[in-house]
């Protein structure tokens, strides 16, 4: 009994020590920085979706894609996990959680969501042959199918497209996960609809009519919130 109970204390004083790391390690501009990175590599994906089933869609192209999106995902859970412990720490002191970046970051990660929906779809729509691009690379998972053809004694061909679904299907499962636990620290809206209406509009929620300035005023930094230039 008292070793679990000594197991248990050392797990959340290690949680206790990951979140201080976290807290201590905050930096708002370079968290800014990462959230501008990521408006531009998820305007860069979308982007790069709309060349499939062109004429610059290609097996190098799909490849692109694919690590593109990986990148944003880890992006995503890096700067969340840079944020949110800040927001906590900021709340247990009793100061209200007002931060511009995560609300922000939070509003990338719904639009990287509907794009990785998107994706998924045009996979489905448009498949690509990808054997000819990946018998020609060297590495680690050719080795892997090398090694299980001999013991099966038959010839393996991996299925690029059933892989890059499935794997966008956990991608998008974490950004999911990500806006679940951004969206607990969002300011709720909801209590104030009925004062609001009751009473006048210029009486309006005070955060919507703040956070709503503060992205027009910066709309022009964010890529994926303009006008795409293919239209």
């Amino acid at each position: 009994m008292a070793g679990r109970r000594s197991s248990s204390i050392g797990c959340k004083s290690l949680i206790n020590r990951r979140a201080s790391v976290y807290v201590n390690a905050y930096d708002p501009i370079k968290v800014n920085l990462l959230v501008l990175d990521i408006n531009a590599q998820i305007a860069l994906f979308r982007d790069l979706l709309v060349a499939i089933g062109q004429s610059r869609d290609c097996p190098e192209h799909r490849e692109r894609i694919r690590k593109l999106r990986r990148n944003c995902v880890e992006a995503c859970k890096t700067t969340s996990q840079l944020i949110l412990p800040h927001i906590q720490s900021a709340i247990d002191e009793g100061i209200p959680a007002d931060n511009q970046n995560l609300v922000m970051l939070y509003f990338m990660a719904q639009l990287f969501y509907r794009e990785l929906s998107k994706s998924h779809r045009l996979v489905q729509i448009v498949p690509m042959d990808m054997s000819g691009y990946y018998d020609n690379r060297a590495g680690p998972s050719n080795l892997g199918n090398v090694i299980s053809q001999i013991l099966l004694c038959k010839q393996i061909t991996p299925d690029f497209n059933h892989e890059e679904l499935c794997s966008i299907v956990k991608d998008s499962e974490e950004i999911a996960k990500i806006l679940k636990e951004i969206g607990e620290y969002m300011p709720k809206q909801e209590n104030n609809l009925e004062k609001s209406s009751a009473l006048n509009e210029d009486v309006s929620n005070q955060w919507t009519k703040k956070h709503r300035t503060f992205l027009y005023k910066h709309m022009n930094l964010f890529c994926c919130a303009a006008q795409p230039s293919y239209l």
